[in-house]
């Protein structure tokens, strides 16, 4: 269950950030709606890694719809692991 807290409770901030931790993000609400996550900086690493993986695969897939597709030979043959 995801942890909601009102943004006012940062007043005492120090009690919010204790309950953060890895996998559990503390959702902050203003006026009953969320608004602000905190996160542990593992989480926050973690989503900007996979955030950039998912734009690199995003254009290779562009890139193989609008030049074509390698296959499987001509990419080892480009990495120079082509049995011969």
């Amino acid at each position: 269950m995801p942890n909601r807290r009102p943004i006012s409770d940062l007043r005492n901030y120090e009690d919010v950030l204790r309950e953060v931790s890895v996998g559990e993000p503390i959702f902050l609400t203003a006026n009953g709606h969320s608004r602000y996550v905190v996160l542990d900086i593992a989480d926050y690493e973690k989503m900007w890694a996979r955030l950039r993986l998912m734009s690199e695969v995003a254009k290779g897939r562009r890139s193989g719809e609008t030049k074509g597709w390698l296959t499987w030979e001509d990419v080892e043959k480009d990495l120079g692991i082509a049995d011969d």
